[in-house]
């Protein structure tokens, strides 16, 4: 034997301890299974099978829920098995070596999303994995592969980042949405869905409807249905918090859902709270997320206008009430912080001018 003389192919037991049990052709190629071997253990009645083009179990029977993630991920990701070797170039001692590519993940440019990702996000209403004929994956635009067998490819202009579950690259709560939505036609599973995503604190209004305007959805009626119960639910989850920060943080009791009224002149509007001893008011901002959406992007032809709430605020500090703005994300994520803000406020009023009289009704 000398150097020439070509190696044996591994004997294919040491594959059976591997822990990960779905390889594609590449990675096997690496371990030493070369094309006549891997056709014979995929034989009718043989211990290895085929789940999609180039995408092999090392098992005979039903694939996990695991495992047919790791495959359409596979399948969808150009894995790299191949280390890169560094070719020498020619260089002065004082010179820097060339720098080398950083490896590259057996899923590159691949992610789960949709009612896949959605059940990687622990939501209740959507089927378990292993229910799913499908399991969408987001790939680049640019990707030259078709949806086959269980893996359906949904190609996107921009890439989310990741989120990592379980080892796993899975879509943002909001793009997973998105393209779950795209291929639903019930509207009470698209409501379901989403203002599961708002109730239990997965995400904003704001964000999902950005991305159902984005994947050009909000034209479809059950889908403008859906978002205005979503906006219901915003306000209602972001009116609980409001009631627990004056609650848990010993806040003064105000009177709460009121209007405010000049004697005998116009409606000032409504606030959620409001101190009449100290002329200080709480307004959550829970506009509808598709007015928002419209303001972000300066679609008014004579730019971007003055808000109803800042119209109003304005309106109500030139009489000298304090407004303290408040949005669902602020007393969702920094609770303690809103109370420090509105216990500033109450306790300023001591050293401002004395508010303007107006009229507080329930509204």
């Amino acid at each position: 034997m000398n150097h020439n003389t070509p190696l044996s192919p591994r004997p294919l037991q040491h594959l059976d301890g591997c822990r990960q049990r779905v390889l594609s052709a590449a990675q096997l190629k690496a371990h030493g299974v070369n094309s006549a071997a891997l056709n014979e253990q995929c034989r009718p009645g043989g211990p290895w099978q085929q789940l999609l083009p180039g995408v092999y179990l090392l098992h005979p029977g039903k694939p996990t829920a695991d495992e047919r993630l790791h495959a359409v991920l596979l399948y969808a990701g150009r894995p790299q098995t191949r280390t890169a070797v560094a070719v020498p170039t020619q260089t002065t001692p004082d010179e820097p070596h060339p720098p080398q590519a950083a490896p590259q993940t057996p899923y590159a440019n691949a992610m789960v999303t949709g009612l896949a990702a959605l059940a990687l996000h622990h939501f209740v209403s959507v089927p378990p994995l292993l229910s799913l004929d499908r399991i969408d994956v987001m790939v680049p635009r640019t990707r030259r592969l078709r949806s086959t067998g269980l893996a359906r490819l949904v190609r996107s202009h921009g890439m989310p980042t990741p989120q990592r579950i379980a080892g796993v690259p899975v879509a943002p709560v909001p793009r997973a949405l998105a393209d779950a939505v795209a291929q639903l036609d019930d509207a009470g599973a698209v409501r379901r869905l989403l203002t599961e995503a708002v109730r239990c604190g997965h995400c904003e209004p704001a964000a999902v409807v950005r991305e159902l305007n984005q994947a050009r959805l909000l034209s479809r009626p059950h889908v403008i249905d859906a978002v205005d119960s979503l906006v219901a639910e915003g306000r209602a989850i972001a009116e609980d918090r409001l009631y627990e920060m004056v609650r848990e943080y010993g806040l003064p009791d105000p009177l709460w859902n009121v209007d405010l009224r000049m004697p005998g002149g116009p409606h000032l509007g409504g606030v959620d709270a409001y101190w009449p001893d100290q002329a200080v008011a709480v307004e959550l901002d829970t506009r509808a997320p598709l007015q928002e959406l419209r303001a972000e992007l300066q679609e008014e032809s004579d730019g971007l206008e003055w808000s109803e709430y800042a119209r109003k605020r304005e309106h109500l500090e030139r009489l000298g009430i304090t407004v303290v703005h408040l949005t669902p994300r602020k007393l969702r994520e920094s609770l303690e912080q809103q109370a420090t803000v509105v216990r500033t406020a109450l306790m300023a009023s001591v050293d401002r001018e004395p508010a303007a009289y107006v009229m507080v009704l329930p509204r």
